[in-house]
């Protein structure tokens, strides 16, 4: 409610309070939703990779699929205090992929495709891509497309 101000002033403060609170309980949509605000440095909470990391960390090892994408995505381009590593990166695309999570489900298609990570598998593509297209994932779509129209 805070985060969206939805039926209060929006406050982020207020919401990375109530956040933490549900987090600390184990609350794994909390803790996504934490590791956004840090990962992203909404408004007044001040971005930090390695909270953003720790928060993300802990609600996709209780298997929430958004929050593995979004590890994966932060092992995957690096940054502050958060060193790139492919290998990471692939392991939790892939458990958020195999979840039915569309963009986890593209990128890894993407990967197949350009050989990021691993030996290109035209197949393997396909594979993933059409996954996420029959989802609606437009960038699925069109690279499974291209695929095809090559």
């Amino acid at each position: 409610m805070y985060d969206n101000g939805e039926s209060v002033v929006e406050d982020d403060k207020e919401a990375l309070k109530w956040y933490r609170k549900a987090a600390e309980q184990g609350n794994v949509y909390a803790q996504n939703n934490l590791g956004v605000m840090y990962d992203k440095g909404i408004e007044d909470v001040v971005e930090d990779d390695k909270e953003a990391l720790k928060w993300y960390q802990k609600a996709a090892e209780q298997g929430y699929a958004n929050a593995q994408n979004n590890l994966a995505v932060m092992y995957d381009r690096g940054g502050k205090g958060v060193a790139e590593d492919d290998k990471e990166a692939l392991k939790w695309y892939r458990k958020a992929a195999e979840q039915g999570y569309a963009d986890a489900q593209y990128t890894l298609g993407w990967r197949y495709a350009n050989g990021k990570g691993f030996l290109e598998d035209d197949k393997e593509a396909i594979k993933w891509f059409r996954k996420a297209a029959e989802q609606g994932n437009i960038y699925a779509q069109n690279n499974l497309a291209v695929m095809y129209d090559n």
